[in-house]
């Protein structure tokens, strides 16, 4: 399976807690397309032949949905001529909820767009306009009854907890409000203060503090038990499904396995070298036009390879399989996972589960202490 992302570096506004690449001046919205079309055939031998004819496709940003169903149409064609994909088993596109009309669905659907990544964020509006979003509580919601009717049944939504004018009360509420709409698969982050940010900017002042770890903790317990109560796997620690709903194109990152990433500041994976591209969109632009290269790289030692499959492995239920460690890393790293493992099996902060080892999904917010003793620095 092939996994294919493309960024589009694009926002009409910045959100306060956002530190994804992304620029207001929809100048270059044009000549990025031809850019996102150029790498693309530069990157056409990415995937060997083994990875098959089947490929999940996500359109990321910044704001996808500020680009037109045919333009975005030429991004998936090309993504299906050059990486020789039949079949796309899931094609998502993030969108913000004042970007979906009736007839901007209809034609997402018609290109074949099978999945949506909603930013709802909150159903809240005083939390919302603290946030810098664009939309209110009533598009939030109304977005996705106008993409249910157009015929979309692999919706997600975008939640976020633990910022301190969430209440107990108003975090149930927006939670109540993400279940009425009965999609199959939320996402929930907790708040982080990026440096770059608005609210990082704040902070700096001054003028917004994190909430404490007890409030994280209650809120994050709130999230949990409301969603495994109505049905979802909380499959990852901001991630939650219905029964094989679960989201394939980021699941294969949790996984390692291979991904290709399209446009400024996308990374792309091939198992043993890492690469990223340049943040910023004239620069990336002049790059593609001419043919030159726009990234930075870095070939993985086993040490990065080993932590990155701790790490990645240890955010989801699934966990880390030692005897996996053993076949793809060698006896030293299977005795070193087994060696400062025990301590954490004992307490309980991490579970046998058949073959593998989890962190319980209700520790799921601590997991960084947990995984931090276990990598090879």
């Amino acid at each position: 399976m092939k996994g294919i992302y493309i960024h589009i570096p694009f926002c009409k506004h910045l959100c306060a807690y956002c530190d994804f690449y992304s620029t207001m001046s929809l100048r270059d919205k044009s000549d990025m397309l031809q850019a996102l079309l150029r790498e693309m055939e530069a990157m056409r031998h990415f995937f060997p032949a083994s990875a098959g004819a089947q490929a999940t496709l996500y359109f990321g940003g910044g704001t996808p949905s500020l680009y037109a169903a045919g333009e975005l149409a030429l991004l998936i064609e090309k993504a299906r001529d050059v990486f020789a994909v039949d079949n796309f088993t899931e094609l998502t596109l993030e969108a913000n909820p004042d970007d979906l009309t009736a007839a901007y669905l209809d034609a997402l659907l018609a290109i074949g767009v099978n999945r949506l990544s909603i930013g709802i964020q909150s159903f809240d509006d005083a939390h919302l306009q603290w946030m810098q979003r664009r939309h209110t509580a009533a598009q939030a919601a109304g977005s996705v009854r106008l993409a249910k009717q157009a015929g979309f049944r692999n919706i997600t939504i975008d939640l976020i907890y633990g910022f301190p004018a969430l209440t107990a009360d108003a975090w149930q509420r927006t939670l109540e409000r993400a279940l009425a709409l009965d999609v199959p698969h939320i996402s929930a982050y907790h708040l982080t203060i990026e440096p770059r940010t608005v609210f990082g900017k704040q902070a700096e002042r001054g003028l917004l503090q994190p909430i404490d770890d007890g409030e994280s903790e209650r809120q994050f317990l709130t999230l949990h038990h409301a969603l495994t109560q109505a049905g979802y796997s909380h499959y990852e620690i901001s991630n939650f499904a219905l029964p094989g709903r679960e989201a394939q194109h980021n699941s294969a990152y949790w996984r390692q396995q291979p991904y290709v990433g399209i446009g400024p500041s996308a990374h792309s994976f091939d198992g043993v070298q890492r690469r990223w591209n340049g943040a910023n969109n004239r620069q990336y632009i002049e790059a593609m036009a001419h043919g030159e290269p726009f990234f930075e790289s870095e070939t993985l030692t086993a040490d990065m390879r080993y932590n990155e499959y701790i790490l990645t492995g240890l955010r989801t239920a699934r966990g880390v399989v030692p005897d996996d460690i053993r076949q793809q890393f060698g006896a030293y790293y299977y005795h070193y996972f087994q060696q400062h493992a025990a301590a954490f099996l004992q307490s309980g902060r991490l579970i046998r589960a058949g073959s593998s080892v989890r962190i319980p999904p209700l520790h799921f917010l601590t997991a960084d202490a947990v995984t931090v003793e276990l990598l090879n620095c």
